[in-house]
């Protein structure tokens, strides 16, 4: 934190980089919670005997050994080596040098609870050069490293996907979108947003986008901006949002839509309709979470239909894309792609599966 004030980082940023009591307790929970889940390894998953007498069953194995690159949250060094430990794996971990000091402490507690265990202490290893030439190292690590996990920003994200020939599971960058109905219950609206953007913004789930149907805008908007108001959040909005609210909103570009700030600033947009509100989702979204607030059943439905993203909810907010708040103790990030893992990732997307086939001397 001593650094972070010396390089002037963002307030976003120093909580993402801050340990407290209450997060050291969290981060804890956490893993106690992780070990208390059922084994994910050695599940029989499908499978039965065939017409010729073989028995085919299709079990769950680890994945192997997971290399993660990652930025700046600490507790994401926990979370990872717990969940590929619990799945089988071993993990090499490689976090940004903003976090190198608690990274540190607690790669070095975790390698010092597997002494005298049956787990060696090298199933978790960190890699303390945060250089760039590191990341890239890893990312060619074929026949070491069996896949490759990035957390952090879009720029981290894509060098990896790009660069890295070993296989990758690619996490979430989050432009995350809220969209208020024209029937919305505008307290419950109010409540959601101001959730969604200030309990922490500097993180995947974080609400970057708010969309609002033409019919509600004028009687919503101003009170969603006095609740954001009282936590300095800037916002950027198009013509009809700066009409409405007035010029302390600063006109929105084509950029901000697209961006994910990670900050105290959101990008606000008047629609037509939930069409078109969808429409824009399709446009601009990563494909991490959305919601919808309203009270129409039918656009609800439509809605969660339309909207082609990991997570997607009616009335609720979207900090609650979680590992822990959808019951899978940890999690080792948010994948937005649609191949072996989508969402929240824990145990049971950290293993992969083989077929054990039993005869009794068949032959083809």
């Amino acid at each position: 934190m001593e650094a972070a004030e010396k390089n002037a980082m963002s307030e976003a940023m120093k909580d993402r980089l801050r340990l407290t009591e209450a997060r050291l307790s969290s981060i804890a929970a956490a893993v106690r919670e992780c070990a208390a889940l059922p084994d994910p390894v050695g599940r029989v998953l499908d499978g039965g005997p065939r017409p010729n007498g073989i028995l085919i069953r299709r079990v769950s194995v680890p994945l192997g050994v997971v290399g993660l690159i990652f930025e700046a949250r600490p507790n994401v060094c926990v979370d990872c080596a717990v969940l590929c430990l619990k799945a089988g794996n071993a993990a090499i971990l490689r976090g940004g040098k903003e976090a190198i000091n608690s990274n540190t402490a607690l790669a070095a507690a975790m390698r010092g609870a597997l002494e005298g265990t049956s787990i060696p202490a090298d199933a978790i290893q960190l890699v303390e050069d945060t250089s760039r030439e590191t990341a890239a190292e890893m990312m060619r690590l074929n026949g070491y490293i069996d896949v490759l996990i990035p957390r952090g920003g879009a720029g981290l994200i894509q060098s990896v996907v790009k660069n890295s020939t070993v296989p990758v599971i690619e996490t979430g960058v989050g432009n995350c979108h809220a969209f208020i109905d024209e029937s919305a219950d505008h307290d419950m609206a109010v409540r959601i947003v101001d959730n969604a953007k200030t309990s922490r913004p500097g993180v995947c789930n974080a609400l970057e986008t708010l969309l609002v149907h033409r019919a509600a805008a004028k009687s919503v908007l101003p009170a969603v901006k006095a609740a954001l108001d009282r936590h300095g959040v800037r916002l950027r909005g198009c013509e009809e949002t700066r009409r409405i609210l007035g010029d302390s909103v600063e006109p929105a570009t084509q950029e901000d839509y697209f961006a994910e700030y990670n900050d105290y600033i959101l990008a606000v947009r008047v629609v037509g309709d939930i069409m078109e509100a969808v429409g824009h989702i399709r446009k601009y979204s990563t494909g991490h979470s959305e919601t919808i607030i309203t009270r129409d059943i039918e656009n609800a439905e439509y809605f969660t239909k339309a909207v082609d993203s990991a997570a997607v909810y009616v009335n609720a907010s979207t900090r609650f894309t979680d590992g822990g708040e959808f019951g899978l103790g940890a999690e080792i990030g948010i994948s937005t792609q649609k191949l072996h893992a989508r969402g929240p990732m824990g145990l049971r997307e950290l293993t992969s599966y083989k077929y054990i086939i039993t005869g009794n001397g068949q032959t083809r």
